[in-house]
């Protein structure tokens, strides 16, 4: 006994001593804010505001499996109309309404892609201002995308109108990318990469939507940041199916088709049977925010994640579900289907995991987890398909800190924070064709702004576009500092 009071003595001292080392740490760590100031340039805003409700104003909903290149040609007149020197100067690529513009470099060497989506989202419901009003009221554009995603669209067209009239030219080439089927998950960003391809292009870097200026990321943590998306996940759908022979429901029996579903999925959502795992670019997300976390015991654990991590992957689904889907595979049960009568006990009955697959635990090894679990309840697991995440960019690559040193310039008062893109984007299908995806609209989205993007009143203030239009020139103008 009195070996094991040793021990554990011991065993209390190292911990003492490690919390103080923790604590010793933490409190020279310097404490930030992060803050943002909208653009007070009325004549940018407003000349910005107008060309962006212009666009809002051509309907641009793409549906699944419906294929209508016409409406989305009459978005690129309208972008001809607003930009005219981007197509009176570039090399325009068109291909069943997705668009592409070359604009020529002093080098078609590692080139740049700047990219975001053209098409949105039914809109439905009732809407303050009409979704395709593009109305400019209150200090915001109106409109089904404003923000997701023409609002980006508008500006990196701007900044190339900008620097082609002020008589730059590019150091590498840079290409402007707009699908029409991001939203339904089509094969227009992939008709563009063939066109890459077929051509030899190998771009050494693109920036897309994904990640944005946010605020208030997660809970403790006040300001404004910009979230560098490094990675995202992939996603996919697995249908499960229990079987019987049916039956009256008079007389059921135990463990029918519906229960047995029900305690899987019971299961599933009381204990994630996928692996909680803390990747590069979360483990810089927390160090980033560690300074402007608002309490100390916050910044303690954020600042000192070689002592807290085994906590942190126990305890972040109660702090903030988009944290923990940042850690780990996710499954969201979408879907169900049993019997057609009332009074009929279901031969057939199944519900439909959607899956959004981390890297660490991809596609195939999260959907043979998923269904070994689901045999243990009787059920059959069938593979929907879907498409694995994204190769992840190095945190500690030319490429990432050139991006983000280029935003600080533009943004001095936002912090930045690496991000994992927990949706998906049109630059999943860029891996073949890029060393360097960054997931990022240099927009300042609030939480009107993220609650309207497929929903109701979709908004973006316009004091934003300035510096929208200002940090792609910069991402453009920082590849002379990367050749030089």
């Amino acid at each position: 006994m009195q070996y094991v009071g040793m021990a554990l003595l011991g065993i209390l001292g190292v911990i003492l001593l490690l919390l103080a080392a923790a604590v010793i740490r933490t409190l020279a760590l310097p404490h930030k804010t992060a803050g943002y100031q909208m653009s007070q340039d009325e004549e940018r805003k407003a000349l910005y505001a107008e060309k962006l409700s212009k666009m809002v104003q051509v309907e641009t909903v793409s549906e699944k499996g419906k294929s209508e290149p016409e409406k989305f040609r009459k978005m690129h007149d309208r972008m001809e109309e607003l930009f005219p020197t981007v197509f009176s100067t570039c090399e325009k690529i068109e291909i069943d309404g997705n668009l592409m513009m070359k604009w020529k470099g002093r080098t078609d060497k590692e080139p740049l892609l700047l990219m975001s989506h053209i098409d949105v989202v039914e809109a439905t419901g009732e809407w303050k201002h009409g979704p395709f009003s593009g109305d400019i009221a209150e200090g915001r554009v109106w409109g089904r995308g404003a923000a997701d995603t023409k609002g980006s669209v508008m500006c990196f067209y701007q900044a190339v109108e900008e620097l082609i009239q002020a008589g730059y030219v590019p150091e590498c080439d840079v290409y402007l990318s707009s699908s029409c089927t991001e939203e339904v998950g089509g094969d227009g960003a992939p008709k563009l990469v063939n066109w890459l391809k077929d051509h030899g292009v190998h771009l050494y870097m693109l920036c897309d939507e994904g990640g944005a200026i946010i605020q208030d990321p997660i809970g403790g943590v006040k300001g404004n940041f910009a979230a560098i998306g490094l990675f995202e996940k992939g996603h996919g759908n697995v249908k499960f199916v229990a079987r019987s022979n049916g039956g009256h429901s008079s007389a059921p029996g135990k463990n029918t088709p519906i229960p047995r579903l029900a305690k899987f999925v019971a299961r599933v959502e009381k204990k994630t049977p996928f692996q909680v795992k803390f990747s590069p670019a979360v483990e810089g997300m927390f160090a980033q925010l560690a300074p402007y976390a608002q309490s100390f015991p916050l910044r303690l654990v954020m600042h000192n994640l070689w002592l807290f991590k085994p906590i942190l992957k126990k305890v972040m689904p109660a702090i903030s579900p988009q944290a923990a889907a940042m850690l780990q595979t996710t499954i969201a049960f979408t879907m169900q289907s049993g019997s057609a009568g009332f009074n009929v006990l279901p031969q057939e009955a199944s519900v439909i995991g959607n899956l959004r697959y981390i890297p660490h635990q991809g596609m195939e090894e999260s959907v043979a987890v998923i269904s070994a679990l689901a045999r243990e309840y009787g059920l059959e697991a069938e593979d929907l398909g879907g498409n694995g995440p994204s190769r992840e960019l190095d945190l500690e690559g030319e490429a990432y800190k050139l991006f983000a040193k280029t935003v600080s310039s533009v943004f001095p008062e936002v912090g930045i924070m690496p991000y994992v893109v927990i949706g998906g984007t049109d630059a999943r299908f860029y891996g073949d064709v890029c060393d360097n995806c960054i997931r990022f609209a240099p927009l300042c989205f609030g939480p009107e702004q993220m609650a309207g993007m497929h929903g109701l009143n979709e908004c973006i203030e316009i004091g934003a576009l300035p510096g929208g239009v200002d940090c792609y020139k910069a991402v453009i103008k920082a590849q002379e500092e990367r050749k030089a």
